[in-house]
């Protein structure tokens, strides 16, 4: 397992964490999570991101950190309070656009094959309108979830759902799939 304190944190993190532990969210992506979308990021050049569920920004700012410079990042959050910390963090990045919409109409408007990886931190994109998010995937592209391991603040009934949800993530034959017990529980589709 990675120690936590060997890895190379993007350098807007501790700013990104400061204010989120302000404003008491704590759904944000874990280091291990971003690390891997940080690699899953470098892989795609000139590439086109999407992220479901921006929060603070934790996650968003893994992603920038494995972009090379011609590729372009959405965001896309319900909660502009949240989406706040992030917009003041990477005002400057201009490889970004942050979106504060809900997921599932912004899904619907975006055309298919549309994105080189697409990674859903909200229930939209994850739960609900998950064709439509794996739609969006091009060929060679990534749709990556996480928190699918088994989580204390669970509602009651969700541990069903995301049974489901790996099952079908799966059994889709237009992608190959690999769960991973890294983190909170991840799994990475490759669309063929």
């Amino acid at each position: 397992m990675i120690n936590p304190g060997s890895l190379v944190l993007p350098t807007k993190l501790p700013q990104i964490g400061e204010k989120t532990h302000k404003l008491g969210f704590a759904m944000s992506c874990e280091h291990n999570t971003g690390v891997l979308l940080r690699a899953l990021a470098t892989s795609k050049r000139t590439a086109r991101i999407l992220e479901l569920g921006t929060g603070t920004g934790v996650g968003t700012a893994w992603l920038l950190d494995g972009m090379d410079a011609e590729s372009r990042l959405i965001t896309v959050d319900v909660n502009p309070e949240y989406q706040q910390v992030a917009r003041e963090t990477f005002s400057n990045d201009k490889r970004l656009e942050i979106v504060t919409e809900d997921a599932a109409s912004f899904l619907q408007r975006q055309p298919a094959n549309s994105f080189d990886l697409v990674f859903a931190d909200a229930m939209p994109g994850k739960f609900e309108y998950l064709d439509e998010a794996l739609a969006l995937v091009s060929r060679g592209g990534f749709y990556v979830v996480d928190d699918l391991l088994p989580q204390e603040n669970w509602p009651e009934g969700h541990a069903s759902k995301v049974e489901r949800l790996i099952e079908k993530l799966s059994s889709l034959a237009e992608f190959r799939a690999v769960g991973l017990s890294w983190s909170s529980g991840i799994m990475i589709l490759a669309r063929v």
